[in-house]
């Protein structure tokens, strides 16, 4: 079956099982492999992307769930890096093994496009999902209020 669907702003047709997950059509299909594998049951966020904006696990939704919408890849966020978030994050060097970081960003991204403001809780709620082994959450939850251009102290 062909799948179509707009990757990071360009039209693509793939010829997959339409059960694939997104992930595999991403990252094997498309050598896209900004998006991560961690669990394979949607519950670390390593491979959170958009699909119309909203944030979905990749190695759980089929590649049919695609067809005929547009997908965001970390590849796809700000190419040359300059996206406020790539940028804090960088500024604040949040990454320790960085593994998990584009599913961090991909996530942080959807909350900042839904809510530019958000709360300590709403971001600590929003990013919830997202594993972190090597536990630089302050530094994430640090890096989203920057992007989000609150101050340090504004909550």
């Amino acid at each position: 079956m062909s799948v179509r669907i707009r990757v990071n702003g360009v039209e693509k047709t793939l010829d997959v099982d339409p059960d694939m997950p997104l992930l595999w059509a991403l990252r094997d299909v498309l050598g896209l492999t900004g998006t991560k594998y961690g669990c394979g049951e949607a519950l670390c966020g390593a491979c959170s992307v958009h699909l119309d904006g909203q944030v979905v696990r990749a190695c759980v939704t089929p590649v049919r769930r695609a067809d005929g919408h547009a997908v965001t890849t970390i590849e796809g966020l700000s190419p040359d890096g300059s996206h406020p978030l790539q940028r804090a994050w960088v500024e604040l060097g949040v990454p320790q093994c960085g593994y998990c970081q584009a599913g961090q960003i991909m996530t942080a991204a959807a909350l900042l496009k839904a809510k530019p403001k958000p709360s300590d809780d709403e971001i600590e709620q929003s990013m919830a999902g997202n594993l972190c082994r090597c536990g630089t959450y302050a530094r994430i939850c640090a890096a989203i209020r920057k992007a989000s251009g609150m101050p340090e102290g504004e909550r």
